[in-house]
């Protein structure tokens, strides 16, 4: 992170990309196969996360299932999080990963980072679906820049933040079909052994996914996203 001039009672200025990474599933990994299943995800997760990183050092924090980093610049960012997104999608242990980038001026204060930066980052993580990626348009350019794929999705309205704000999503690994996502974890269900059972039911990883949607299947519809796109005109 680049130091600004100035710091402001006691916080220091600078200038970051800021990321989060969560696990869309995770919650319901623990309601469904108890505390001891979802820690086991969590610490898989937690060693990818680490893997990727490597002399980056840790993440600034951990808020349950969610990671949070700092990177000084959009190149840094791309480079670590090219690594564990894909590393995240060919694990089988772990649901997909929900992942939102912003650029911008940050406030600073021993680890913490603060500011409408972090915020938009966070917001823009909490509307991406299960194994999408969503960035501003600084990340985007370097991602261009750098050859990865990268979709305009528009003016898009973040929920708290006032406007609309381009969005775009960086593909490191291919999209992911929203069908074949099992509503209940956010495995991609299709590639493990069990499958649908009924031509209108969706995906599911194990008879205990399926069974938990057929019990609340109101539940598990509501968390159900499908990818961002640009605004309706």
């Amino acid at each position: 992170m680049a130091p600004a001039a100035n710091g402001v009672d006691g916080f220091e200025s600078a200038v970051a990309t800021v990321a989060f990474v969560d696990l869309a599933g995770f919650s319901a990994i623990a309601d469904v196969y108890g505390d001891a299943s979802a820690i086991a995800v969590l610490q898989r997760f937690e060693a990818l996360v680490g893997e990727a990183l490597g002399a980056h050092g840790p993440p600034l924090k951990w808020i349950g299932d969610e990671a949070m980093f700092g990177f000084p610049d959009p190149a840094t960012a791309l480079e670590v999080l090219g690594r564990l997104i894909p590393a995240c999608r060919a694990e089988p242990r772990i649901p997909l990963t929900r992942t939102g980038l912003n650029h911008g001026p940050v406030l600073r204060r021993a680890n913490g980072l603060f500011g409408s930066t972090v915020n938009i980052a966070a917001r823009i993580a909490a509307l991406a679906a299960p194994g999408q990626l969503l960035a501003t348009r600084a990340v985007a350019g370097v991602a261009m820049e750098a050859g990865v794929a990268v979709q305009d999705l528009g003016e898009v309205e973040l929920r708290s933040i006032a406007g609309e704000l381009p969005l775009y999503s960086i593909e490191f690994a291919p999209a992911v079909d929203p069908a074949w996502i099992d509503p209940v974890c956010k495995m991609l269900a299709p590639l493990a052994a069990f499958r649908r059972t009924a031509p209108t039911e969706p995906w599911f990883c194990s008879e205990r996914c399926a069974d938990a949607y057929r019990r609340s299947p109101d539940l598990y519809r509501r968390g159900i996203k499908a990818p961002v796109g640009p605004s309706p005109r």
